[in-house]
This record gives structure tokens, sequence and C-alpha cells, in this order.
């Protein structure tokens, strides 16, 4: 499921592998607060600094997109129209703190919950990668130059799967994943991050290096 946020002036490469970098961001404990199935707008916030986080990306010309599970559509906990109402809200909050999302790509299914078309094993639900494959066909994108950051083990895992590097925010579940739970991750972060906008900060310091 795709929801497209462009900024007008980039030109997109379709339908193959590009020379883009950029940068793709779990939306729940990442870019906004944790908590927990987001079923209306006015549940969403931004996380402290997530907009400036957004805003250095999109001057530096990186392409930003999230990519996130929303399997409270196959439980049935919210409708696809609500899902777009709520990335809606998303857009809208980043743009009045002057920042914009090039897309936003989510996973409405759920392996075993809920009711087909939802209940599928897709190869889009994180861990799995299809959601950076759909998004890399679309922007134009070189894989091996983007970064995803997250806040939970899974988030790794599509990352290392693309030759992209990983990043882990001590937002969200992040802290608890890290300090507690670390000997089990089955992707080691490239780098772990306080926070999005310093996880932002590390990937523009290492294109500058």
């Amino acid at each position: 499921m795709r929801f497209f946020l462009r900024n007008p002036d980039v030109r997109l490469t379709l339908g193959g592998v590009g020379s883009r970098p950029a940068v793709f961001i779990d939306r729940d404990g990442t870019l906004t607060e944790e908590v927990g199935y987001v079923n209306h707008p006015s549940r969403l916030r931004l996380l402290p600094r997530s907009a400036e986080a957004v805003r250095r990306l999109n001057r530096a010309g990186i392409a930003t997109l999230v990519v996130t599970n929303q399997a409270g559509v196959a439980r049935g906990y919210f409708s696809e129209e609500v899902l777009a109402a709520v990335n809606a809200a998303l857009a809208a909050k980043l743009k009045e703190e002057g920042a914009y999302l090039d897309g936003i790509y989510v996973c409405p299914h759920h392996p075993t919950e809920g009711e087909p078309p939802y209940r599928v094993a897709c190869d889009c639900r994180k861990p799995k990668p299809g959601l950076l494959y759909r998004a890399a066909a679309d922007h134009g994108l070189d894989l091996p130059r983007c970064t995803l950051v997250g806040d939970k083990p899974s988030d790794l895992v599509p990352a290392r799967t693309v030759g992209a590097q990983a990043v882990l925010v001590l937002t969200g579940y992040g802290l608890g994943e890290w300090e507690y739970r670390r000997a089990s991750f089955p992707v080691e972060p490239d780098h772990v991050a306080k926070d999005l906008l310093d996880a932002v900060d590390w990937v523009l310091a290492g294109r500058s290096a």
C-alpha cells in the first residue's frame, strides 16, 4: 500500500534501480510517538526533533520515505480510510514544520490474523524487504546508498537484506530493545542513535566524509 506525498520538484525514475539515496523511516516509535494502534488522526504525535530531522534530509536532497507495518487494518482495529487519514495528518504536521515526506509505504497485512485479503503471508511486512524494493522502483533509489531507521530489531533486517545501512533509535521500543535484548538481535545495527535527528546527522556526516 503506497501513499505518495512527493515533492513536486523531485524527478522520479520509475521501474528500475536508480542512483538516488534515501532514508527509510519507521513511523511509530521513530518518527511519531509509540501509542499502540493509531486508530484516529488525533492520536498521532510527532516525536520531538523529528520534523527537524526530516527538514535536514529535505535540504540535502535525500528521499525521505516512511515504511511501516500497520496490521491494525488486518486485525480490524481500523480501516484503510482511517489509515489514510492518519497518514494525511502526519504529512500535515510535517508541513506545518516546513518538512515533507516523499512517500509513505504501508503493509496492512498479517500472516494469521483477520480475513483475506489482509490475512496473507506477504512480502511487504517487515522484516521482509518488499516495501523497500517498491520504494526503490518508484523513486529510482540506489539501495546500498540508503539507510533504514527504526526502533525495533525487525526494522534492521530489511536494511541488511537490501544492502542498506541500519540504524536503531532509542525512542519508542528502542531503548528497552537495545539495553535488554541486543544479544538476540538478528542484525547488528550500523549505528545506535538517541533519536531520529541524531540518526539523520550520522547519515549526513557519513555522506560528507
